[in-house]
């Protein structure tokens, strides 16, 4: 009976020595890695004894047994999420499930400029090492149904802004958020449009977003922004044509060389606002919230004409022989430099 005793005893201090072990090995030991910083990647899916394959393929050796008791004992292996983890050593067991399962995952970032054309976001994006170029093979068209645009033409409609993701994302995710943030940036400023005695003429808020493509193009200056709105929104009510070079540039598309030239704005294009009225068909650029929100509150100014004065500042004019001394003066000026 006491031999039986003894070697119960025995067996329930090696029990406890192993399990105080296998806690050591989760709780407290570093995991060994093949470099000390080690990209990790998790697919979609990814459960049980295919998580602990992905991690010794990685560089991260961790034995199978002690990964799948740690996974039942947390009980919270549906919870790791698909993504790409940048570990470093030294790290736990326990520290990495952590990770995985709050989806620490390492982030990475991409910057849409104010201005550009889509043609130029697709590029950036097309560029980005750390993007998956799911749009690459895409239309415009496939693209817009891809991330539910109901629009028919991608010009404007993404929020320029930096996007973090995580390293692996798809292309696409990151037009979804930028078309959702220019959403309900439009949808913001044109709700306060409403509230305004004398609103700008526009029929929908996919009009608004037209101008502020064309304000975004013509200044980068802040406090000129609501005045160049002030002179299109002027022209539009008095029914004459917005006469501005972004826009017939854009309708030259690949064909302008960087040299507007007279017979460029004589050349009839849908988006030639010097030879047709109104405005143009879509967007030509993405607008910035600053541009959409001088499109629905310009300046409450008569100005009719605008010129550059050369230090990126524009001089205002409320009639025809005050905008030509002006542009005869600027002329002058840069002509003297």
């Amino acid at each position: 009976m006491k031999r039986l005793l003894a070697v119960a005893l025995l067996a329930l201090v090696a029990l406890g020595a192993a399990a105080g072990w296998t806690w050591w090995r989760y709780e407290r030991a570093p995991l060994a890695l093949a470099a000390p910083e080690v990209q990790l990647e998790i697919e979609r899916g990814a459960a049980g004894p295919a998580i602990g394959a992905a991690l010794r393929r990685q560089g991260v050796d961790v034995p199978d047994w002690l990964l799948q008791l740690a996974l039942r004992w947390r009980g919270d292996a549906p919870r790791i999420r698909a993504g790409n983890y940048e570990l470093a050593a030294p790290i736990t067991l326990r520290a990495l499930l952590d990770r995985l399962t709050r989806g620490d995952v390492t982030l990475r970032d991409v910057t849409l400029i104010e201005g550009w054309t889509f043609r130029q976001v697709r590029a950036a994006l097309a560029k980005h090492p750390d993007l998956k170029p799911e749009s690459a093979s895409l239309s415009d068209a496939e693209v817009l149904a891809r991330i539910g645009a109901a629009e028919p033409h991608p010009e404007g409609l993404f929020a320029p802004d930096t996007y973090a993701f995580a390293r692996g994302s798809s292309d696409l995710e990151v037009l979804k958020r930028a078309y959702q943030l220019q959403q309900a940036a439009l949808k913001k400023a044109w709700d306060a449009r409403m509230a305004r005695p004398d609103p700008p003429p526009y029929r929908t808020p996919y009009e608004a977003l037209i101008m502020a493509s064309i304000v975004e193009k013509e200044t980068g200056r802040e406090a000129d922004r609501v005045k160049v709105a002030a002179v299109f929104v002027n022209r539009l009510k008095r029914g004459m044509m917005l006469q501005s070079d972004p826009t017939t540039i854009y309708g030259l598309g690949e064909a302008f060389d960087g040299n507007l030239r007279k017979r460029d704005l004589q050349t009839d294009t849908t988006y030639n606002t010097y030879t047709r009225g109104g405005l143009t068909p879509t967007p030509i650029s993405m607008p910035g919230r600053a541009s959409i929100a001088a499109a629905l509150d310009p300046a409450q100014i008569p100005a009719l004409y605008f010129v550059a004065r050369g230090d990126g500042s524009s001089e205002f004019s409320n009639d025809l022989a005050a905008h030509n001394r002006a542009v005869a003066k600027y002329q002058k000026q840069r002509g003297s430099q």
